[in-house]
């Protein structure tokens, strides 16, 4: 690896801000990925209860785009470094919180969950700007390619490693060793952040403005509607999988394998999609990975077991590359051409996250709901379905978006790459 960045950086003058920002986004990536998945088994084993993770879970998605539109105002009147290193802070409180809490961790699931999107919304807003401003065109694919191989190695080790430290300590210790670790590794990215050089901030925060700019811009309209429901599917689909795998296997390992069968398929696959999804089958690449998702919800509803889990997980990491390759490079391309994109680039990024957050809200208050006037295992399955369409329904908005001539786009792989959060 070493001999990589050495090489590239003979080649195109590769500067020491781009070097720590790779750092810290593969230490945040590794820390995510050996304990988020995780946590909700912890918050499960404590409690036994859906309601208490969806709470978790909403308090997630609740404050994240809060904290989002916070951050965007920040980052246009401080430094964008401060922005990364408070979002790097709070995931790392997060972390020593559920330490410091313990056996007691789901009482106080709400703030967990809080601590967790606050720092989410700090840390991606400031990483999308940075990313942005401190890689050129000669050096954005290699930093972005880069990003990505260090995220799927998060994704496909990360699970499985903390799985394997959970089964073979006894009681809580494992947990308590993987969260420990991930707390080390935040504060390390802390650390890093130090070494950036200051970025200064520029110009006024327009959220509203680009808020309302869906009622001018139909592609924007409509890209942020695909949005929505794609949040729909990530509401409760981010914790019911995890939790199934355990229930069905009484083993953090097998829910490691489960996840290094997802994200390493993923892996191969957003190469093969990168290669092979050329402009004119966009759509149709969105359609076909929608239809692979939504039937794939069929496979663990019926005979649920652990070989039916993993089949399920071969099915969703091939689909989601199809999907995402051509819908991430749609999205920005809508960006681009909006009114004053280059300007209003922060803006933007936050308006999509408000819309991705507004659907997983929506997708927990309806589980919510439903699981506390109908037995758990009857309404689940249900919920399920309805729910799992969220990527097909995108294809309905995608297919009426025009957008004339090409226009070169920018798409970040940590856009792509799936994560313990697209089940």
């Amino acid at each position: 690896m070493r001999k990589v960045i050495q090489f590239y950086q003979e080649k195109l003058d590769i500067n020491k801000d781009l070097l720590f920002l790779l750092v810290i986004g593969g230490l945040y990536s590794l820390g995510i990925f050996l304990s988020n998945t995780f946590v909700n088994i912890y918050l499960w084993k404590q409690s036994g209860d859906y309601i208490t993770i969806a709470i978790y879970n909403l308090a997630i998605y609740l404050f994240q785009p809060a904290t989002f539109i916070l951050a965007g105002k920040l980052a246009k009147k401080v430094d964008r470094v401060v922005v990364l290193r408070l979002g790097v802070i709070f995931l790392s409180i997060f972390f020593l919180s559920v330490l410091l809490i313990g056996e007691q961790a789901s009482k106080y699931n709400f703030l967990l969950g809080s601590l967790l999107g606050i720092g989410y919304g700090f840390y991606w807003l400031a990483f999308n700007v940075l990313t942005f401003e401190i890689t050129e065109p000669e050096t954005r694919d290699f930093f972005n390619g880069f990003l990505g191989v260090l995220q799927s190695f998060g994704g496909m080790i990360g699970p499985l490693l903390a799985g394997i430290i959970i089964a073979r300590m006894e009681a809580n210790i494992g947990y308590t060793t993987i969260f420990t670790i991930s707390f080390i590794l935040f504060i390390l990215a802390v650390a890093c952040s130090f070494f950036l050089n200051r970025r200064r901030a520029e110009g006024s925060f327009h959220f509203r403005r680009i808020l309302q700019e869906r009622h001018h811009n139909k592609n924007w309209r409509r890209i942020l509607h695909a949005h929505t429901f794609q949040g729909l599917r990530e509401g409760i689909f981010a914790f019911i999988i995890s939790i199934w795998v355990f229930l069905i296997t009484q083993s953090e390992f097998s829910l490691g394998m489960f996840n290094l069968v997802l994200s390493g398929l993923s892996f191969v696959f957003y190469f093969i999609a990168t290669k092979f999804i050329k402009n004119k089958l966009r759509k149709k690449a969105i359609l076909l990975g929608g239809l692979i998702l939504f039937f794939s919800t069929f496979i663990i509803l019926f005979n649920l077991g652990y070989v039916q889990l993993i089949i399920y997980a071969v099915f969703i990491g091939i689909a989601y590359p199809i999907i995402n390759v051509p819908y991430v490079s749609m999205t920005y391309d809508v960006i681009g051409k909006a009114w004053k994109a280059k300007e209003m680039r922060v803006e933007y990024i936050v308006v999509r996250e408000l819309f991705v957050n507004l659907g997983r809200v929506a997708s927990i208050v309806l589980f919510l709901g439903a699981v506390m006037l109908f037995p758990a295992k009857q309404v689940i399955p249900v919920l399920l379905i309805i729910l799992g369409s969220g990527h097909l329904i995108i294809y309905f908005f995608v297919k009426n978006i025009y957008l004339g001539t090409k226009q070169k786009k920018e798409v970040l792989i940590k856009d792509q790459i799936t994560d313990e959060k697209n089940r």
